[in-house]
């Protein structure tokens, strides 16, 4: 057997002075999202069931709804939405064996995050 050779490689634990391309960013993003939507999933069926348990229920859920509160949670949860299912789609398209270099797959990103503000942009105008 070799011997074991102990690199000394240099440590950087300062994450904020990492350079992340957009595919990474892309990436990190298409996950949050999924955790942010699974939140919401779980409001989202707890308002369903408070507006169809009476009522009074529907009227609360009413006015929830037209809080900045609730406003702000309805539009998050689009934005989510919106941005998940574009990043997904470019994971598909990635699948199929397209835009898998580094210039086209960051491009790609840079594409999925615009697209996705826009939608941002239309579910506020929707919401609010």
């Amino acid at each position: 057997m070799g011997k074991l050779v102990k690199k000394q490689r240099p440590v950087n634990l300062d994450l904020t002075t990492v350079k992340f391309p957009a595919s990474a960013i892309a990436s990190i993003l298409h996950r949050v999202t999924g955790v942010a939507m699974f939140i919401a999933m779980g409001i989202l069926m707890w308002v369903l069931a408070a507006s169809l348990s009476s009522q009074t229920g529907f009227e609360q859920v009413h006015q929830w709804s037209q809080s900045i509160w609730g406003k702000f949670i309805y539009w998050g949860t689009l934005t989510a939405l919106g941005y998940h299912v574009l990043a997904g789609l470019r994971h598909l398209v990635m699948d199929l064996g397209h835009w898998e270099n580094l210039e086209s797959g960051n491009l790609s990103a840079k594409i999925v995050v615009v697209l996705a503000v826009v939608l941002s942009v239309i579910a506020g105008v929707w919401v609010w």
